[in-house]
């Protein structure tokens, strides 16, 4: 390989990527992590000054840190993002010039996924959205004859090759894919990022395989951390009966957010405190003794009910199953019990992320495999020998995935972990773990066993139809990204299962709206490809049933507010016989409710089995009790006659003063009114937030 140009200076890495490449500049950057904010910075503020060259950049989730806002929210936001970000994170220039609605006519910005919510009123960001499954990008930028690509690399610790480290999903694809067509390899421009984690493997790289390499001079901004949120009741339900589908010796893909969190703190949980575990899983209402495929979820006994049963094996398995498992972390569970992991699981996913780390660090997350197809084979069958054994101990890994991304404390994990650790984690192509066809299909079928995909979702209709990312307008929130990936691979591999996970309802402007509803003007599912489904109040299976059983199941785990309607709009679109009634136990008992799941959980709050942060915090002690109060401000405040109510009894409590909580939102000694009444609200809420 050529070895690539040199620079120190971003605004000449800039300079080098327009002499190279004639006509409009179509540059493409990795998701998240990988972006070299500052270089695009660089690049960006020159194609602002030369109208000239048109530029392309294709990319998605464009991570912003929040802005520090007004009142109550802007003095918590403003000096947490000061200490998590740092005052030098290079915010993107281009992301702010989407959201003032002010890019440059010869500027087009194309993602194909967003930042949460957080581009919803960008115009242009809006219409330049591209609807892609996470594995046809690289073909897409191909049409799009993509003619650069600029990336964050980590420098190898007393070596001379670069990582892809967080990002290995699209760049060598994309690069395939665009020589494939017969067009010139791209022009690629790495910027190395001194804090970026150093991963080998499939990650590393030689520098030739770039054109040109910067480095630019410290000091070197931190990396974008994602804020750890804390875990509510209905997140810890969902998680918990999510947990219950999981197989010992199968294999795992999670998204990212609170749901995923409560997943993986009740699987940690199952394998550390196995019987603190089967306590929450009792207290939701599961027969945790009850054969493979039955469970009793909150709404009641549904044994004479053919849809809402949730495959919960039993807690014991036999003396001769646990032999078969004796030195073998590589062997199939021959059941799928609720105890402890004894083969572990193999994590799959396109995204590893904070609940991976700590899947890792309990010894949950431990089998291994290898990319050799006869070995796999002997491992599945019990034929292996003990050669197999030692070199899958050495050569196999027990983690794979496309990017990364998480928080502070899960970039220091990453760069302090062992070499054997290390060896243990495969950053790889995301045509190799979003699908089964790139060629190796008869490999990852054997890899992938027991395949459990968890996934959230904003809204399902009763009909098993998901939709986890655009309104009804066609506004989009965040993209399609790899879900439907994961959908089609669990109906493609034996013994999987799609998991697609939402809360029941949710709150707008001040109403409570259900999130199982009966149709919607968006999907992102469709119903063909329904599976399973979770909410706070159980587990809905819906694949291969009818309409009919479909809507039975749906209406059985969703708040028990909105059940009468559902089932209304079914029987009107006639889905539901004139005459057909609700299961018998859903009839007795309407328990479908926030404040019996409240009551349900409460224990477990009390004796910190279920935290509010369990895969640790980004918030002081005392930022975690101004989030619940600021919480609880926020709920209260959503109309005008809440905001009235809250006020007076703010101005008539006579409540404790919090003086830390004050000082850290600088209201210890308000000065103005306005200051006066924030100083009242807050306290009131902080007072309720301590009764509570």
């Amino acid at each position: 390989m050529t070895a690539p140009a040199r620079f120190d200076s971003l605004d000449d890495a800039v300079a080098f990527l327009y002499e190279r490449l004639s006509g409009p500049l179509h540059v493409g950057a990795p998701l998240g992590l990988g972006k070299p904010h500052r270089l695009l910075n660089a690049l960006y503020a020159r194609a602002e000054r030369d109208a000239s060259r048109r530029l392309h950049l294709y990319t998605a989730l464009s991570l912003d840190p929040p802005g520090a806002g007004k009142g109550l929210e802007g003095r918590f936001v403003g000096p947490f993002a000061q200490r998590h970000f740092g005052d030098d994170f290079p915010r993107l220039r281009y992301v702010q010039a989407l959201k003032r609605n002010t890019l440059p006519a010869h500027i087009e910005i194309e993602e194909f996924y967003l930042q949460s919510g957080a581009l919803l009123n960008a115009a242009a960001a809006q219409r330049r959205y591209a609807s892609l499954n996470y594995t046809h990008v690289a073909r897409a930028l191909a049409d799009r004859g993509l003619n650069a690509i600029v990336q964050k690399v980590a420098a190898e610790p007393g070596g001379s090759r670069l990582s892809l480290s967080c990002n290995t999903d699209l760049t060598f694809d994309a690069v395939d894919a665009i020589v494939a067509r017969g067009l010139p390899r791209p022009l690629l421009i790495a910027e190395v990022d001194p804090q970026l984690p150093w991963l080998g493997g499939s990650a590393a790289v030689d520098p030739g395989y770039f054109d040109a390499v910067v480095a630019p001079p410290g000091p070197h901004p931190k990396l974008f951390g994602l804020p750890r949120q804390p875990v509510a009741d209905a997140d810890y339900a969902i998680g918990f009966y999510a947990s219950t589908l999981v197989r010992d010796g199968g294999t795992l893909q999670i998204g990212i957010g609170t749901l995923a969190d409560a997943l993986c703190h009740a699987l940690a949980l199952r394998h550390t405190d196995n019987a603190a575990y089967l306590r929450v899983l009792a207290a939701l209402g599961v027969d945790v003794g009850a054969p493979l495929g039955h469970t009793t979820p909150l709404q009641g006994d549904l044994a004479e009910d053919r849809n809402a049963k949730a495959p919960v094996a039993p807690l014991e398995h036999t003396a001769s199953s646990d032999n078969d498992l004796v030195g073998d972390r590589n062997a199939k569970a021959p059941v799928a019990p609720l105890g402890p992991f004894s083969v572990g699981l193999f994590g799959c996913s396109e995204m590893i992320n904070e609940g991976f780390r700590r899947l890792v660090e309990v010894g949950v997350i431990k089998r291994k495999v290898v990319d050799d197809l006869d070995l796999m084979r002997r491992l599945g069958d019990g034929s292996a020998s003990a050669e197999d054994h030692a070199r899958l101990e050495v050569e196999g890994e027990f983690l794979q995935g496309g990017f990364y991304l998480g928080s502070p404390d899960f970039y220091q994990w990453l760069r302090t972990l062992s070499d054997q650790q290390r060896r243990g984690i495969g950053m790889r192509r995301i045509s190799e773990v979003n699908e089964l066809y790139g060629g190796n299909e008869t490999l990852e079928r054997l890899q992938r066993r027991d395949a459990r995909f968890f996934n959230s979702c904003m809204m399902a209709t009763a009909l098993g139809a998901a939709v986890s990312d655009t309104l009804d307008d066609g506004r989009v929130v965040s993209g399609v990204g790899g879900q439907y990936n994961f959908v089609a691979m669990a109906h493609a591999l034996p013994d999987a299962c799609s998991v697609l996970m939402l809360r029941s309802t949710r709150e707008s402007a001040g109403t409570v709206r259900s999130n199982v509803v009966w149709n919607y003007a968006q999907t992102t599912i469709p119903r063909h490809l329904r599976d399973v489904y979770i909410t706070e109040y159980g587990i809905a299976h819906l694949r291969g049933k009818t309409d009919e059983d479909c809507i039975e199941a749906m209406c059985a785990i969703a708040d028990s507010r909105f059940t009468g309607a559902l089932r209304e709009a079914a029987r009107a679109a006639g889905k539901l016989a004139p005459s057909a009634m609700p299961p018998p136990a859903i009839e007795r008992r309407r328990v479908n409710t926030p404040e019996r799941l409240r009551d349900l959980l409460a224990p477990f709050r009390a004796d910190g089995t279920l935290p509010d942060y369990p895969l640790g915090s980004d918030f002081t002690e005392v930022e975690q009790r101004l989030v619940k109060a600021l919480g609880l401000l926020k709920a209260s405040t959503t109309t005008r006659a809440g905001t009235v109510r809250t006020v007076l009894r703010a101005l008539s409590s006579a409540s404790s003063r919090d003086n830390e909580a004050l000082q850290r939102m600088d209201l210890e000694r308000p000065a103005g009114l306005g200051d006066k009444l924030q100083a009242r609200l807050l306290s009131w809420a902080l007072a309720q937030e301590k009764r509570s």
